[in-house]
């Protein structure tokens, strides 16, 4: 028996139906894929499209925190902005 077979047994398992599901709502968040006037897109390609997205979210995330972190740099300390820029950070 393998492995995922034997981690399955031991808790609920997901039905088709779920999947697809799944599949469904995803691709409604996805910005490439959710205008799409195919409602038939493969599963692959919203689960890659998924994994491009967050990967795009995170490099945003990730400028976005720079920016902030470069703009208290340049505010005193002590100043009202520098407080919100800090609660924006953390």
């Amino acid at each position: 028996m393998s492995s995922r077979r034997s981690r399955q047994s031991g808790g609920s398992r997901i039905t088709d139906d779920q999947i697809i599901e799944l599949l469904s709502k995803l691709q409604q968040l996805l910005p490439e894929i959710r205008g799409s006037h195919s409602d038939k897109v493969s599963a692959s390609k919203v689960l890659q499209e998924t994994c491009n997205y967050i990967r795009s979210l995170h490099r945003e995330v990730d400028d976005l925190s720079e920016r902030l972190s470069q703009l208290l740099a340049t505010t005193d300390a002590d100043s009202p902005q520098a407080a919100i820029i800090r609660s924006l950070i953390m």
